[in-house]
């Protein structure tokens, strides 16, 4: 069952060009929290949907997210200051299967992606894991997070333009080291997603993926976040598990892409 917080703004700083992290006290939240899953926020009185933001992070009672201002709703949540209180829904979807990465794993964030993938990493090594990261950005001012990877495990940077660390895709990255590889988790743009689990099939490595989709009620209920996958072993067709409730963390092999 979803939990409906008021929780209390600590800080929220622009960390890139539209690009802000919002700290906020949320014990009951971060108790509950799981790596890839996402919290609902209600963003000023006159938006009436929530905005779906995945948790970035964890500290004992405080959690961070990251969020692209991209509309009414957000812009209104980067203008959110210390003290400020959100009305906050949470924690919602299925998040990253830790139990089944390996030794190994290869955590992928591309873009805004990039967030929900510092929890996940963080938690792998605690669970004992060596984790390794490839980040992938449009350029070097959407650059975020880099030394909160690299404090984590080894980390890549890449840009599409070539303007800061290596340039070209994440999956150029990938596929230098899929040899040491026990396992690969992403989030990011669904060609981008595509691509990883095709790379990921070939080499016959476990792959999850975070999706991407538009929300409405983020509990399952609007429709809104539908997603192709594939029938069981056996069956012919398709069909259609929803993005909020059914994951947003699926097998890869499991998507229709």
């Amino acid at each position: 069952m979803a939990t409906q917080e008021l929780c209390r703004v600590v800080s929220n700083v622009e960390v890139g060009s539209g690009l802000f992290a919002l700290t906020m006290e949320a014990p009951v939240l971060c108790a509950q929290a799981q790596p890839g899953q996402f919290v609902h926020i209600t963003c000023g009185e006159g938006n009436l949907l929530r905005r779906p933001i995945s948790i970035c992070n964890v500290a004992q009672e405080n959690m961070t997210i990251v969020f692209q201002v991209k509309g009414d709703g957000t812009a209104w949540l980067s203008k959110r200051r210390t003290g400020d209180t959100l009305d906050v829904l949470g924690t919602l979807g299925h998040g990253f299967r830790m139990e089944e990465l390996g030794d190994h794993p290869v955590f992928i964030g591309g873009g805004i992606g990039v967030p929900p993938m510092l929890m996940t990493m963080r938690k792998a090594k605690e669970n004992g894991a060596e984790p390794e990261a490839i980040l992938g950005f449009r350029n070097k001012n959407a650059v975020i997070l880099e030394d909160d990877f690299r404090a984590l495990g080894e980390t890549h940077v890449c840009t599409d333009d070539g303007s800061y660390g290596l340039p070209g895709f994440v999956t150029d990255v990938l596929k230098l080291h899929m040899q040491t590889a026990t396992s690969v988790c992403a989030c990011g743009p669904k060609p981008m997603l595509k691509a990883i689990a095709q790379i990921a099939e070939e080499q016959g490595i476990p792959c999850q993926v975070s999706m991407e989709e538009r929300m409405g009620c983020g509990i399952g209920a609007c429709l809104v976040c539908a997603c192709e996958l594939k029938l069981r072993e056996g069956e012919q067709g398709v069909r259609y598990g929803h993005v909020c409730k059914d994951g947003p963390v699926f097998d890869s092999k499991e998507v229709v892409w």
